[in-house]
């Protein structure tokens, strides 16, 4: 029992750990002075609108970010199903909510940029909706898991519904390109029914690669610290179990 209630912090991946945090903060430090000072301003906006753009960077950071976390909670997910390890399940969970909260930041700083590059806050646009229906997707996720007291069984519905979830991920990418939308394309083709344009200058597109990094490194440490926080809820749960046998 001694082992189990080991705390975490005492353990081998602690130290590489916390080099990793100073890591990823100090991407993040580069990130927010590369977009607040380094990057050139966009040329076709002026006054309001040209400070708004800036906040484009942490937009598309966080969109890598939520990314990464709906893809790994998919190799979660199949490795818990092939090989029943709870640890899988652990990384798929914990990539579901880091990611979640980085999807409501891409809905939230998508929002301030529009108010005053569309007059509004929020639109019916096939980005935005699809955008939004992934997040209430992920949402639902992480309450259904809290529906099962049983960790197998919770494990083997939450892998299943993450495959399932996953589907709106592409969908949501190509919303802009397969329907009429005024959101802005940035990578790979555009949309000839499109309204929405978007091009980068070097320092934007030299700042916007940094963001996507620093955002995935924040990603990153959020993900291995949540994995231990949930290994160490497990091994809690074990000790209680034990002592009410």
């Amino acid at each position: 029992m001694s082992a189990l209630l080991r705390p975490t912090t005492t353990d081998r991946w602690f130290m590489p750990l916390l080099v990793f945090d100073a890591i990823a903060g100090l991407a993040m430090v580069a990130v927010m002075w590369a977009g607040l000072l380094y990057a050139g301003d966009a040329v076709n906006l002026a006054g309001v609108e040209q400070v708004a753009q800036r906040i484009f960077y942490f937009h598309i950071g966080s969109n890598i970010a939520a990314l990464l976390g709906f893809l790994g909670s998919v190799v979660g997910s199949i490795g818990y199903l092939v090989s029943r390890r709870m640890v899988w399940d652990r990384w798929a969970a914990a990539s579901v909510e880091i990611g979640t909260v980085f999807g409501i930041l891409v809905l939230l700083s998508g929002a301030i940029w529009a108010k005053p590059a569309w007059n509004t806050f929020w639109i019916w646009d096939p980005r935005l909706t699809t955008s939004t229906i992934t997040v209430l997707i992920y949402i639902a996720y992480m309450l259904f898991r809290n529906g099962f007291e049983d960790p197998e069984t919770r494990a083997r519905f939450a892998g299943v519904y993450a495959m399932f979830a996953f589907l709106s991920v592409p969908l949501t990418y190509y919303s802009a390109r397969l329907f009429r939308s005024i959101h802005p394309i940035v990578f790979d083709g555009g949309n000839e029914e499109a309204q929405g344009g978007f091009a980068i200058g070097p320092t934007m597109g030299q700042t916007l690669t940094l963001a996507m990094i620093g955002f995935a490194l924040l990603f990153l440490a959020l993900l291995f610290h949540r994995v231990r926080q949930l290994a160490f809820e497990d091994r809690l749960n074990a000790v209680r179990e034990r002592v009410n046998e």
